[in-house]
């Protein structure tokens, strides 16, 4: 999936609460992808990188994927572009949430 243009909608926008954990902010915009379907079952999910204001909608490319060995899913990163970020701005951008898991990235 690196490089595929995809359309990712938010359910949790910059600066939202996770539903079950409310201290957990999201400091980067988490959505899916619609009609990709992900290893728990339910639409593949995202990591936006790069916009600074809540989204509703997000066009941009698979720049990465997280695959965490005590997940049942793996989580894509997805950027306006490739090129844009290093391999320790994008874990530092998702370390909000991707501390609590074993995980490999491919990038």
């Amino acid at each position: 999936m690196l490089g595929a243009r995809v359309r990712c909608v938010m359910d949790r926008p910059l600066g939202s609460a996770h539903p079950r954990y409310p201290d957990m902010i999201y400091p980067v915009n988490y959505g899916y992808v619609p009609g990709v379907m992900a290893g728990d079952g339910a639409e593949q999910d995202v990591y936006v990188i790069g916009p600074t204001v809540p989204l509703k909608v997000f066009d941009g490319v698979v720049v990465a994927v997280v695959h965490r060995f005590d997940d049942c899913e793996d989580k894509w990163v997805v950027a306006e572009q490739t090129g844009l970020y290093s391999e320790d701005e994008l874990r530092a951008a998702v370390a909000f949430q991707e501390k609590y898991y074993k995980s490999q990235w491919i990038l």
